[in-house]
């Protein structure tokens, strides 16, 4: 699958009698960006997925991912972004693997949800994450919701002071990803999510964090 970043009105490719998807338009056989984003081809669709909203990876983010594949030397990795990220073997565990002998799905398997640092971003949008960091863990049960990723300073607040916040006053266990990707377990999820929600929509209003804590409390 080809992933290139476009402008609006930039010819992306022939369309080659494929699906038009979201955000683009034809002109004769060629097909063209309506927004600035990136480019989804493959040989039944052309799409664009557009930059405002998006996740965009940078090194050392901490993210919240889920293993898409399991493959011969690492994992690939689901990091809500434009871009899938791979998770090298050498990069998440600790002991000697012959892979040649050792099926990888013991260690992490499809669907499992991760928090991983991003250790690796190239030109070209290669991304890479690992599990080489204090914080870097599986994450077991619990549910996940996303919001947009350029509201995540505001849900965490100052030197955690939102989430904390959220935390004591629901009981539940709450990771927030830089990518927009906030997990919760135990204690009261649905006041939690509410309140996370409401920041988001919310994150521009002056007194948010009192306005949160008298909603927690009610």
């Amino acid at each position: 699958m080809q992933r290139k970043v476009v402008l609006p009105g930039e010819q992306i490719e022939e369309r080659k009698g494929r699906k038009l998807g979201s955000n683009v338009y034809p002109e004769n056989d060629n097909v063209f960006s309506k927004v600035l984003g990136i480019t989804k081809v493959n040989e039944n669709e052309i799409s664009v997925i557009p930059l405002a909203g998006v996740y965009l990876p940078r090194i050392g983010d901490g993210v919240i991912g889920k293993i898409l594949e399991v493959e011969i030397s690492g994992w690939s990795v689901d990091i809500n972004s434009p871009y899938i990220a791979f998770l090298h073997l050498a990069e998440a565990v600790d002991e000697f693997v012959d892979t040649s002998r050792t099926d990888l799905s013991r260690y992490f398997n499809i669907g499992d949800v991760i928090f991983c640092k991003i250790s690796k971003v190239t030109t070209n949008k290669v991304v890479q994450v690992s599990m080489v960091d204090r914080n870097a863990k599986k994450l077991y049960k619990g549910n996940m919701i996303k919001i947009t990723p350029s509201k995540v300073p505001r849900i965490i607040g100052k030197d955690g002071s939102m989430i904390n916040l959220i935390k004591n006053k629901t009981g539940c266990e709450i990771i927030v990803g830089q990518n927009g990707v906030v997990w919760l377990k135990d204690g009261n999820k649905t006041k939690a999510i509410e309140a996370i929600l409401a920041i988001e929509k919310k994150s521009h209003i002056i007194g948010l964090t009192e306005k949160i804590e008298k909603m927690l409390g009610e």
